[in-house]
């Protein structure tokens, strides 16, 4: 419970955007803010890494090792806890993590193996699952759901409209995870648990969880759920680590080369939350990096769909009318989140097998790289091909040539092909881990019978690897169990309210467009970089591209010229399906969502951008806008 004479805010620190974040991150932050930090927080699954620990446990047992094994990010308690637990516990600090995996329990287990080892005493330690959604079911299938939708990107009422990919009925399913709520996380810290470990949950989960223990929040408030939507905004901005104090930021050179380090030493990002809801984006002193508007409405717009209608467990998140004000050294002001009752779905993230795949690559120097390259790559393919004919094996099922560092991810927009020196990547797809092997063998005999300037690309004959394929879906929360387990007691069950299946989705309100500009004169184009920050991500096989002006009166001439024709025309090579354009009127921003755009996404992808990391920064630097010249930057080149 909080104490009610406390009138600071609240501060949560997040050090890990992802399992492979750098080990440097937790010790930062508890070194730098010791006992003024509340809570610490990581975030170490994302799509990619549920895929890769369900592979892990595939792997394991097809091996015939058996089921039981590692399950959860372990480097967790054997590089941030083992090294940092004395001082967190002196500091009073408490741990939020996701890092129990599939595997909480056994998390829980470990971690209290090591206070034993330790011999720390009087910590608690709880984990948080049941979103397992494979545990009990006697065929790892869709159809042993009773009720279970494809995930619309566009549509919260028509589940099927550009919705990624589902297996069939009867495909074998990896692994199928929920997306749990913060409800449980707040039970265990009333609990009195100082670490808490979980499964699947919502990133955001992670910081809204302390923050309904540490303010009680009741249902009865009026400002309930606008309070769990500014949580979960604040979960969201730090979720990603340095995505919000100057990673992965537009103007780059602001945070490599600021003082205290700038990339060497980036500071991991910290939020103060105030009881009103209101909370500062801040990070450590005397660290690297920088935080301002640009770098956190850049993270705002990360990863996001429609931004009114942010769907989570707990609370619908409407993003819209958020504004962002410079307060202070690297302090940034948020404020004006709403927040609507959440739907009675839960999303789900499922991988399953879909054959195996492969990826070779060579260094090809010289003149002509480029083309030689290509050739290259269709050679060997043919060649390929006509060994597995002979053999009466099926041809490839797909095959992806790629000359990287010729601005190959640009497409037809791409403006090197004069380079001389690329990397040619070639990914192939079959059911058949033979043909694969075939097609290994045959990538590095190119050296000697084709083109010149070839070199191996230093990794050796590469070998097949699963296809996995990352599918989301919705489940009613009515046929979900959130479990829980605290210290010694006994486990519990946490249900979810009363949820009338058959209730409508409320539409979010309606908000005035921003408007189009008044032209009275001339216009002159510029990239749109010189007017706008811009970020993008992956939500499965959609990407999304977030805009935001530097400056409110470009906004509206950004918005007449980036239209979604424009948008899909310029990334026609990459998007296969639609371009919808939201508004976000409060952040003077844009945002783009691109379906099926990512070769199917980040874990059965065959291209090399298999997150959409790079298509901010094709539209940002490739595409032109429409304005008065007295707006373009002086620095800026037309």
């Amino acid at each position: 419970m909080l104490n009610p004479t406390k009138q600071r805010p609240v501060r949560i620190g997040c050090y890990s955007a992802f399992w492979g974040d750098s080990i440097a991150a937790a010790a930062q932050l508890v070194k730098h803010e010791g006992a003024n930090l509340d809570y610490l927080v990581a975030d170490y699954l994302a799509e990619v890494t549920m895929g890769i620990l369900a592979a892990r446990r595939q792997r394991r047992i097809m091996q015939g090792k058996g089921e039981k094994g590692i399950d959860f990010v372990n480097e967790f308690i054997s590089l941030v806890l083992r090294p940092q637990l004395p001082a967190l516990v002196k500091n009073g600090t408490k741990i939020v993590t996701n890092a129990g995996g599939l595997d909480p329990v056994g998390c829980k287990e470990a971690i209290e193996a090591l206070l034993v080892k330790m011999n720390i005493k009087g910590v608690k330690v709880a984990a948080v699952y049941g979103d397992d959604l494979l545990v009990d079911k006697e065929s790892p299938t869709l159809e042993s759901f009773q009720e279970i939708h494809s995930f619309s990107t566009i549509s919260p009422v028509n589940h099927t409209q550009d919705a990624d990919r589902m297996p069939a009925k009867d495909d074998p399913i990896v692994s199928m995870n929920a997306y749990l709520g913060a409800q449980a996380v707040a039970a265990a810290l009333d609990q009195g648990a100082q670490i808490v470990v979980t499964g699947r949950v919502v990133d955001s989960a992670l910081v809204v969880g302390p923050l309904m223990h540490e303010y009680q929040w009741q249902r009865s408030q009026s400002n309930y759920y606008d309070l769990l939507a500014s949580a979960s905004l604040a979960g969201h901005i730090i979720e990603c680590g340095c995505h919000a104090t100057g990673g992965n930021f537009t103007d780059w050179r602001q945070a490599a080369f600021s003082p205290y380090g700038g990339y060497s030493n980036m500071g991991y990002p910290i939020v103060e939350f105030e009881r009103s809801g209101d909370f500062i984006v801040t990070k450590p002193e005397q660290t690297g990096g920088l935080v301002s508007p640009g770098t956190v409405s850049e993270q705002i717009l990360y990863e996001i769909l429609d931004p009114s209608l942010y769907l989570l467990p707990d609370v619908i998140l409407d993003m819209r009318q958020v504004s962002l004000s410079q307060v202070g050294n690297n302090r940034v002001l948020v404020k004006g989140a709403k927040g609507f009752q959440p739907t009675p779905w839960l999303k789900c993230s499922g991988i399953f097998l879909d054959g195996w795949k492969l990826s070779g690559e060579l260094l090809i120097g010289g003149a002509e790289a480029k083309d030689k390259a290509l050739a290259v790559g269709e050679a060997i393919h043919k060649r390929v091909s006509g060994m597995l004919k002979e053999r009466g094996m099926p041809p490839l099922r797909n095959y992806n040539i790629e000359a990287l560092g010729s601005e190959s991810i640009f497409g037809a927009n791409g403006r090197r092909g004069d380079t001389r020196e690329v990397m040619l990547r070639l990914t192939g797809h079959h059911d058949d881990t033979a043909a694969l092997r075939l097609f290994a063998m045959e990538v590095i005999p190119s050296a000697t019978c084709m083109a010149p300037g070839i070199t191996g690309g230093g990794s050796g004959r590469p070998k097949p690897v699963p296809n996995l394929v990352h599918f989301p879906c919705l489940v009613p929360k009515s046929d979900i169990q959130t479990k829980l387990a605290v210290g010694d007691s006994a486990h519990q069950t946490l249900t979810w309210d009363a949820w009338d299946q058959n209730q409508k989705f409320a539409s979010p309100p309606v908000l005035a467009s921003i408007p189009l500009p008044t032209i009275n004169g001339p216009l002159v184009k510029t990239k749109l970089i010189n007017l706008a920050y811009g970020r993008s991500g992956d939500k499965g096989d959609v990407s999304n591209v977030g805009i935001i002006a530097r400056r409110p009166e470009y906004l509206p001439y950004i918005k007449r010229s980036l239209t979604e024709k424009v948008v899909a025309d310029y990334m026609q090579h990459l998007c296969k399906g639609s371009v919808t354009r939201f508004e976000l009127p409060g952040l003077h921003a844009l945002n783009f969502v691109l379906t099926h755009s990512l070769g199917g996404g980040g874990l059965s992808s065959m291209v090399v951008d298999r997150q959409g990391k790079t298509f901010a920064q094709q539209v940002i630097t490739g595409i032109d806008i429409e304005v008065p010249a007295e707006l373009v930057p002086s620095h800026a080149k037309l």
